[in-house]
Protein backbone atom coordinates (compact mmCIF):
# COMPACT_ATOMS: atom_id res chain seq x y z
CA UNK A 1 0.00 0.00 0.00
CA UNK A 2 1.21 3.48 -0.48
CA UNK A 3 2.38 5.76 1.97
CA UNK A 4 0.09 8.70 1.30
CA UNK A 5 -3.07 6.40 0.39
CA UNK A 6 -4.45 8.13 3.95
CA UNK A 7 -4.13 11.38 2.12
CA UNK A 8 -7.35 13.60 1.98
CA UNK A 9 -6.76 14.28 -1.59
CA UNK A 10 -5.12 12.31 -4.12
CA UNK A 11 -5.48 12.29 -7.93
CA UNK A 12 -5.68 8.82 -8.55
CA UNK A 13 -9.26 9.65 -6.60
CA UNK A 14 -10.60 10.92 -9.66
CA UNK A 15 -10.07 8.29 -11.55
CA UNK A 16 -11.82 6.24 -9.11
CA UNK A 17 -14.66 7.96 -8.85
CA UNK A 18 -15.28 7.82 -12.76
CA UNK A 19 -14.83 4.41 -12.08
CA UNK A 20 -17.43 4.04 -9.78
CA UNK A 21 -20.06 6.44 -11.24
CA UNK A 22 -19.28 6.14 -15.03
CA UNK A 23 -19.40 3.84 -17.97
CA UNK A 24 -16.45 5.63 -19.38
CA UNK A 25 -13.40 3.73 -20.97
CA UNK A 26 -10.89 4.38 -18.55
CA UNK A 27 -7.20 2.92 -18.24
CA UNK A 28 -6.59 -0.20 -15.71
CA UNK A 29 -5.95 1.32 -12.44
CA UNK A 30 -3.78 -0.30 -9.69
CA UNK A 31 -5.46 -2.10 -7.35
CA UNK A 32 -3.94 0.37 -4.42
CA UNK A 33 -6.33 2.98 -5.47
CA UNK A 34 -9.14 1.07 -5.12
CA UNK A 35 -8.16 0.69 -1.43
CA UNK A 36 -9.08 4.66 -0.91
CA UNK A 37 -12.11 4.34 -2.36
CA UNK A 38 -14.16 6.02 0.37
CA UNK A 39 -11.64 8.50 0.48
CA UNK A 40 -11.93 8.82 -2.81
CA UNK A 41 -15.27 10.45 -2.97
CA UNK A 42 -14.31 13.64 -2.83
CA UNK A 43 -14.12 14.06 -6.45
CA UNK A 44 -17.92 13.08 -7.10
CA UNK A 45 -18.39 16.58 -7.50
CA UNK A 46 -15.71 16.24 -10.17
CA UNK A 47 -17.59 13.29 -11.88
CA UNK A 48 -20.58 15.44 -12.51
CA UNK A 49 -18.38 17.97 -13.94
CA UNK A 50 -17.05 15.23 -16.75
CA UNK A 51 -20.77 13.75 -17.08
CA UNK A 52 -22.43 17.46 -17.89
CA UNK A 53 -19.51 18.83 -19.87
CA UNK A 54 -20.09 15.79 -22.25
CA UNK A 55 -23.59 15.61 -22.35
CA UNK A 56 -24.38 19.05 -22.18
CA UNK A 57 -21.85 19.99 -25.15
CA UNK A 58 -23.60 17.46 -27.20
CA UNK A 59 -26.73 19.67 -26.50
CA UNK A 60 -25.75 22.87 -27.59
CA UNK A 61 -23.80 21.40 -30.29
CA UNK A 62 -27.13 20.02 -31.37
CA UNK A 63 -28.84 23.20 -31.06
CA UNK A 64 -26.54 24.94 -32.89
CA UNK A 65 -26.76 22.87 -35.72
CA UNK A 66 -30.89 23.66 -35.64
CA UNK A 67 -32.31 21.41 -33.41
CA UNK A 68 -35.11 22.49 -31.25
CA UNK A 69 -34.52 22.74 -27.43
CA UNK A 70 -36.72 20.14 -26.71
CA UNK A 71 -34.72 17.20 -28.38
CA UNK A 72 -31.40 18.25 -27.76
CA UNK A 73 -32.56 18.44 -24.17
CA UNK A 74 -33.76 14.80 -24.54
CA UNK A 75 -30.61 14.13 -25.80
CA UNK A 76 -28.88 15.57 -23.29
CA UNK A 77 -30.58 13.06 -20.86
CA UNK A 78 -29.76 10.63 -22.87
CA UNK A 79 -26.25 10.93 -23.21
CA UNK A 80 -26.31 11.33 -19.48
CA UNK A 81 -28.00 7.74 -18.55
CA UNK A 82 -25.32 6.16 -21.53
CA UNK A 83 -22.68 7.53 -19.56
CA UNK A 84 -23.63 6.56 -15.97
CA UNK A 85 -25.44 3.38 -17.00
CA UNK A 86 -28.62 4.30 -15.39
CA UNK A 87 -27.10 3.70 -12.28
CA UNK A 88 -29.14 6.39 -10.30
CA UNK A 89 -31.92 5.98 -12.04
CA UNK A 90 -32.10 2.55 -11.16
CA UNK A 91 -31.67 3.11 -7.91
CA UNK A 92 -34.09 5.57 -7.97
CA UNK A 93 -36.55 2.80 -9.42
CA UNK A 94 -35.62 0.57 -6.65
CA UNK A 95 -35.63 2.60 -3.67
CA UNK A 96 -38.96 3.70 -4.69
CA UNK A 97 -40.13 0.13 -5.23
CA UNK A 98 -38.85 -1.19 -1.91
CA UNK A 99 -39.63 1.70 0.39
CA UNK A 100 -43.09 1.89 -0.77
CA UNK A 101 -43.32 -1.62 -1.62
CA UNK A 102 -42.75 -3.95 1.68
CA UNK A 103 -43.74 -4.11 4.88
CA UNK A 104 -40.72 -4.63 6.94
CA UNK A 105 -36.89 -4.11 6.40
CA UNK A 106 -36.21 -7.18 5.09
CA UNK A 107 -38.99 -7.21 2.21
CA UNK A 108 -38.10 -4.19 1.62
CA UNK A 109 -34.59 -4.73 1.07
CA UNK A 110 -35.48 -7.44 -0.81
CA UNK A 111 -37.49 -5.82 -3.43
CA UNK A 112 -34.73 -3.32 -3.85
CA UNK A 113 -32.51 -5.98 -4.88
CA UNK A 114 -35.10 -7.44 -7.23
CA UNK A 115 -33.70 -6.51 -10.77
CA UNK A 116 -37.93 -6.59 -11.88
CA UNK A 117 -39.14 -2.51 -11.46
CA UNK A 118 -42.86 -2.30 -10.21
CA UNK A 119 -45.33 -0.26 -10.74
CA UNK A 120 -44.13 2.60 -8.10
CA UNK A 121 -40.56 2.54 -9.72
CA UNK A 122 -42.28 2.62 -13.15
CA UNK A 123 -43.85 6.26 -12.23
CA UNK A 124 -40.29 7.73 -10.09
CA UNK A 125 -38.77 6.87 -13.47
CA UNK A 126 -41.31 8.38 -15.82
CA UNK A 127 -41.53 11.97 -13.16
CA UNK A 128 -37.75 12.15 -13.01
CA UNK A 129 -36.83 11.87 -16.26
CA UNK A 130 -40.35 14.10 -17.73
CA UNK A 131 -39.41 16.88 -15.07
CA UNK A 132 -35.81 17.26 -16.22
CA UNK A 133 -36.44 17.15 -19.71
CA UNK A 134 -39.30 20.23 -19.19
CA UNK A 135 -36.79 21.99 -17.06
CA UNK A 136 -33.51 21.38 -19.25
CA UNK A 137 -35.52 22.12 -22.47
CA UNK A 138 -35.95 26.00 -20.81
CA UNK A 139 -32.74 25.77 -19.06
CA UNK A 140 -30.26 24.39 -22.51
CA UNK A 141 -30.42 27.45 -24.21
CA UNK A 142 -29.10 29.97 -22.31
CA UNK A 143 -26.06 27.62 -21.72
CA UNK A 144 -24.08 24.55 -19.87
CA UNK A 145 -24.24 25.88 -16.80
CA UNK A 146 -27.12 24.66 -15.56
CA UNK A 147 -26.67 21.29 -16.29
CA UNK A 148 -23.24 21.55 -14.90
CA UNK A 149 -24.49 23.06 -11.62
CA UNK A 150 -27.63 20.30 -11.26
CA UNK A 151 -24.74 17.58 -12.29
CA UNK A 152 -22.26 18.36 -9.57
CA UNK A 153 -24.18 18.94 -6.49
CA UNK A 154 -26.35 15.88 -6.72
CA UNK A 155 -23.13 14.06 -7.00
CA UNK A 156 -21.80 16.31 -3.88
CA UNK A 157 -24.52 15.02 -1.41
CA UNK A 158 -23.72 11.30 -1.69
CA UNK A 159 -20.78 11.35 0.59
CA UNK A 160 -22.52 13.16 2.84
CA UNK A 161 -25.46 10.33 2.70
CA UNK A 162 -23.02 8.01 3.02
CA UNK A 163 -20.82 9.81 6.18
CA UNK A 164 -24.58 10.26 7.62
CA UNK A 165 -26.24 6.81 7.41
CA UNK A 166 -25.14 3.26 8.20
CA UNK A 167 -25.29 1.23 5.31
CA UNK A 168 -28.42 -1.38 5.75
CA UNK A 169 -27.16 -4.46 3.79
CA UNK A 170 -23.45 -6.25 4.22
CA UNK A 171 -22.86 -6.16 0.29
CA UNK A 172 -23.52 -4.32 -2.32
CA UNK A 173 -21.93 -1.00 -3.93
CA UNK A 174 -22.04 1.45 -1.05
CA UNK A 175 -21.02 -1.59 1.51
CA UNK A 176 -17.73 -2.25 -0.54
CA UNK A 177 -16.61 1.48 -1.14
CA UNK A 178 -17.23 1.86 2.96
CA UNK A 179 -18.39 4.71 4.15
CA UNK A 180 -16.14 8.16 4.44
CA UNK A 181 -15.42 9.94 7.04
CA UNK A 182 -16.93 13.80 7.86
CA UNK A 183 -13.90 15.55 6.39
CA UNK A 184 -14.87 13.89 2.89
CA UNK A 185 -17.90 14.35 3.14
CA UNK A 186 -17.65 18.04 3.87
CA UNK A 187 -14.60 18.25 1.07
CA UNK A 188 -16.79 16.67 -1.63
CA UNK A 189 -19.93 19.68 -0.23
CA UNK A 190 -17.60 22.21 -0.38
CA UNK A 191 -16.44 21.84 -3.54
CA UNK A 192 -19.83 21.17 -5.12
CA UNK A 193 -21.67 24.66 -3.79
CA UNK A 194 -18.60 26.28 -4.76
CA UNK A 195 -18.34 25.08 -8.02
CA UNK A 196 -22.14 25.63 -8.55
CA UNK A 197 -22.22 28.82 -7.01
CA UNK A 198 -19.55 30.29 -9.41
CA UNK A 199 -21.24 28.96 -12.56
CA UNK A 200 -25.14 30.08 -11.75
CA UNK A 201 -24.39 32.81 -8.45
CA UNK A 202 -26.80 33.24 -5.74
CA UNK A 203 -29.80 32.35 -7.97
CA UNK A 204 -28.57 28.58 -7.18
CA UNK A 205 -28.55 29.37 -3.59
CA UNK A 206 -32.56 28.42 -3.26
CA UNK A 207 -32.99 25.56 -5.71
CA UNK A 208 -30.09 24.03 -3.76
CA UNK A 209 -30.97 24.03 -0.09
CA UNK A 210 -34.88 22.65 -1.36
CA UNK A 211 -32.40 19.53 -2.90
CA UNK A 212 -30.40 19.09 -0.29
CA UNK A 213 -33.79 19.35 2.03
CA UNK A 214 -35.41 16.85 -0.14
CA UNK A 215 -32.33 14.21 -0.07
CA UNK A 216 -32.72 14.79 4.19
CA UNK A 217 -36.15 13.40 4.23
CA UNK A 218 -34.66 11.05 1.82
CA UNK A 219 -32.28 9.51 4.18
CA UNK A 220 -34.73 9.77 7.22
CA UNK A 221 -36.93 7.69 5.56
CA UNK A 222 -34.70 5.41 4.42
CA UNK A 223 -33.42 4.67 7.56
CA UNK A 224 -36.18 4.54 9.66
CA UNK A 225 -38.00 1.80 7.21
CA UNK A 226 -34.56 -0.03 6.14
CA UNK A 227 -31.93 0.72 8.52
CA UNK A 228 -29.68 3.32 6.14
CA UNK A 229 -28.88 3.87 2.71
CA UNK A 230 -27.64 1.01 0.47
CA UNK A 231 -26.63 2.17 -3.26
CA UNK A 232 -29.91 2.43 -4.75
CA UNK A 233 -30.75 5.39 -1.63
CA UNK A 234 -27.36 6.98 -3.16
CA UNK A 235 -28.70 6.74 -6.45
CA UNK A 236 -32.35 8.38 -5.61
CA UNK A 237 -30.45 10.84 -3.61
CA UNK A 238 -28.61 12.05 -6.91
CA UNK A 239 -32.20 11.98 -8.56
CA UNK A 240 -34.20 14.11 -6.14
CA UNK A 241 -31.24 16.37 -6.66
CA UNK A 242 -30.79 16.56 -10.04
CA UNK A 243 -34.80 16.88 -10.73
CA UNK A 244 -35.09 19.50 -8.11
CA UNK A 245 -32.14 22.09 -9.06
CA UNK A 246 -33.48 21.73 -12.67
CA UNK A 247 -36.89 22.36 -11.67
CA UNK A 248 -35.50 25.47 -9.28
CA UNK A 249 -33.52 26.84 -11.97
CA UNK A 250 -35.98 27.07 -14.21
CA UNK A 251 -38.06 28.57 -12.25
CA UNK A 252 -35.91 31.17 -10.72
CA UNK A 253 -34.91 31.88 -14.33
CA UNK A 254 -37.68 31.72 -16.30
CA UNK A 255 -39.18 34.63 -14.45
CA UNK A 256 -36.07 36.74 -15.59
CA UNK A 257 -36.02 36.12 -19.34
Amino acid sequence: MRKNDTAMIYLQDIAVALVLLTRLPLPALPEWAFKRQARATWAFPLVGVVVALIAGGIGLSLLSLGLPAAAAAGIVLAVQIVLTGAMHEDGLADSVDGLWGGFDRERRLEIMKDSAIGTYGVLALILSVGLRWVALTVLLPLGIGAVLAAAILSRAILPVVMTSLPTARRSGLSHSVGAPDQKVGALALGIGVVLATILMGTVIILPMVIAFCGVFALSRIALAKIGGQTGDILGASQQITEVIVLLGLAAMIGQTI
